[in-house]
């Protein structure tokens, strides 16, 4: 795991010259690799690259940037392939001088050209010069677990693994107005978009061929299906995702050093954590929770300890209180890049660094919602499409065999859910489903006229929605495929942005065995009736692993999520009330185009409920406008 940074000059510079802006964007990725730091100048002085490394596997060989023997490439790369050790037998081992995943995704890449990355298991982002043919190839994993952004400036083509690593080659960084409205919209950007305008992403499951001048253009080299399988039974299916799971975690434990896991006290995480342990069962096996000091309303850690204690784990838990909050939230929206996906980063961020006390390696649970249907959303969906197709006679068709007065003993999951249900069916019912589902994720209502008018592109915005929402991979049947198909392009993303930048500030790699893409494609086949049974969320998976789980886990039908005090303590007036204030008091921060007014800490607090994401999506914002475009994006 490791950070990464290269430059294709737009004009001939000095060696010395390209060398030192090489080192401008590594100082801003450093936390990304504390173990070592490596950087090349092509022999023409156009290419320049870096690399901070966090030494995970082959830890004494595995150096980069790496070349290939005859010169001819060279690489630097961030993330983990698995299946290294296999595809390293099939390339020919004798052949190889290290160790290391990194030389097996060069010598792949020198056999195969871009089709190898359809033979990389696992999350990676990567860059290979060809210094013969003057053309770089970049490409990003199937889920965009690794990060890799990119922009053209004067200076010429940048790109590496975070987005202020890029910040110092920009002349005039610029609010994205598109990416805004996005932000707004969902708390997270769609597509290639960044809040930065000149900056873009590289898209998850594409790569591309870049030559100097030229800006990328990506090309897919990967798809999820949702093909669905009538053909086989219930108890093929169990069987199937017992293997999936098993091989994907005994493939997310390799490693050098020593793998530890987070333990949330929910079923994905804590069921990652157990079979983690079934397959590593001798010596120390190490468990992170994070709670807040706060009260019991903000504590799952005795769900942690229950798992901790069958399995004959370590657990340690992060006491997280208001002055860590004040203390820490400016490092918290830096690291992150951009602002994404509601304030679940911030204890990320604190329990991250409790993990960086004791492992270099870290599983986790993200995936499991949005590939086998875990959010109360789904439910509130699906309970009207039920009834609508109880009351039209269609209830069999499609790949939805599910009956509402199945789903009614289920309906209690919602129960915190109420202000949800109320926007959901606020414009009547049985709406088209796409019109349903975005009155269900989009936030931009919740705002009230606190946004200017022009802040938010309902229509531009609506229409990319809907274009992930159709995706021609997606059967127009089943609106349980539809849903999970549109969070798992859009928040997936978003959450695994916080997944890494979070365990990165630490120097923590974090791992996703959920994202295994075997286990995902078979999950796209899955039919509803089959993963979402009666209703329940997430049936199929806690019908095939509740034996590995205690049951406090298994039968919790209360799951929080990690919610964050911020609206409780700003209701205190204590520290945090007295930063936030202080935030929205400069004149920049009451200025801001896209809002209609500046904001009035008490107005905000006096018309959201405790666990209400609008003031942390207007303080996130206002952290990161003053970090990446009043300031320069240095670290707060």
């Amino acid at each position: 795991m490791c950070g990464i940074f290269g430059i294709i000059a737009g004009s001939a510079r000095s060696r010395e010259q390209l060398q030192a802006a090489v080192g401008t964007g590594l100082d801003r990725i450093r936390h990304r690799g504390p173990d070592g730091q490596g950087i090349w100048v092509s022999p023409d002085a156009r290419v320049g690259f870096g690399h901070v490394r966090l030494s995970v596997i082959d830890l004494s060989t595995g150096d980069q940037p790496m070349h290939s023997a005859d010169g001819r490439y060279t690489i630097i790369y961030n993330g983990e392939v698995y299946n290294y050790l296999e595809l390293r037998e099939e390339l020919g081992a004798e052949n190889f001088r290290t160790s290391s995943d990194t030389e097996v995704i060069l010598r792949a890449f020198m056999k195969w050209g871009p089709q190898s990355v359809t033979r990389l298991r696992g999350m990676f982002a990567f860059a290979i010069w060809d210094q013969r043919e003057q053309r770089l190839f970049m490409a990003r994993d199937r889920f965009g677990i690794k990060p890799l952004y990119w922009a053209q400036t004067r200076q010429g083509l940048v790109f590496g693994s975070e987005m202020k690593a890029l910040r110092p080659f920009l002349d005039q960084p610029r609010v994205n107005g598109a990416a805004l409205s996005d932000y707004f919209s969902f708390q997270f950007c769609l597509g290639e978009k960044t809040l930065l305008e000149a900056v873009q992403q590289l898209p998850a499951a594409h790569h591309a061929f870049v030559s100097p001048g030229e800006a990328p253009r990506p090309q897919r080299y990967w798809e999820v299906h949702y093909d669905i399988d009538f053909n086989h039974s219930e108890k093929w299916f169990t069987e199937r995702l017992q293997e999936l799971m098993h091989d994907s975690v005994r493939m997310h434990m390799r490693a050098d050093v020593e793998v530890g896991s987070y333990v949330s006290g929910g079923v994905d995480s804590s069921l990652v954590a157990a079979m983690a342990r079934e397959a590593r069962p001798e010596g120390r096996f190490q468990g992170f929770n994070g709670r807040f000091t706060d009260g019991p309303d903000f504590d799952e850690s005795h769900y942690a300890r229950a798992l901790a204690e069958e399995r004959g784990m370590q657990l340690h838990v992060a006491d997280i209180g208001e002055r860590d909050f004040v203390d820490n939230i400016r490092k918290v929206i830096w690291h992150l890049d951009q602002p994404t996906a509601g304030p679940g980063s911030f204890p990320q961020y604190m329990v991250s660094r409790k993990v960086s006390e004791h492992v270099k390696v870290v599983l986790g649970g993200q995936g499991g919602d949005e590939i086998f249907g875990g959010y109360a959303r789904y439910l509130v969906a699906y309970f009207e499409q039920c009834i609508k197709g109880a009351i039209e006679g269609t209830l069999h068709d499609g790949n939805y065999i599910v009956t509402y007065e199945s789903i009614i003993p289920n309906l209690q999951t919602l129960r915190q859910y109420k202000p949800m249900i109320k926007e959901f069916w606020a414009g009547g019912v049985f709406e088209e489903r796409d019109a349903r589902y975005w009155r269900l994720v989009n936030r931009a209502n919740t705002f009230g006229d606190a946004l200017a008018p022009g802040a938010i592109d309902r229509a531009a915005t609506f229409a990319e929605f809907q274009h992930i929402f159709w995706g021609e991979n997606v059967g127009k049947e089943s609106y349980f495929d539809s849903m999970t198909h549109f969070d798992f392009k859009t928040l997936l993303p978003a959450l695994l942005q916080v997944e890494d930048r979070m365990a990165m500030a630490h120097g923590v790699e974090s791992r996703v065995p959920f994202l295994d893409h075997p286990l995902v494609e078979f999950a796209a086949t899955v039919p509803a009736d089959v993963k979402f049974k009666d209703g329940e969320l997430k049936r199929l998976l806690k019908h095939v692993f509740t034996p590995k789980l205690p049951e406090a886990i298994s039968n919790r039908k209360d799951k929080m999520g990690f919610p964050v005090p911020l609206t409780l303590w700003l209701r205190q007036g204590g520290a945090a009330a007295e930063f936030v204030r202080d935030v929205f008091s400069s004149r920049a921060a009451r200025e801001r185009s896209y809002l209609s007014r500046p904001v009035d800490l008490d107005q905000v607090l006096s018309g959201q409920s405790v666990y209400s994401r609008n003031l942390w999506a207007l303080l996130s914002l206002e952290l990161w406008h003053q970090s990446f475009i009043d300031g320069d994006g240095l670290a707060a």
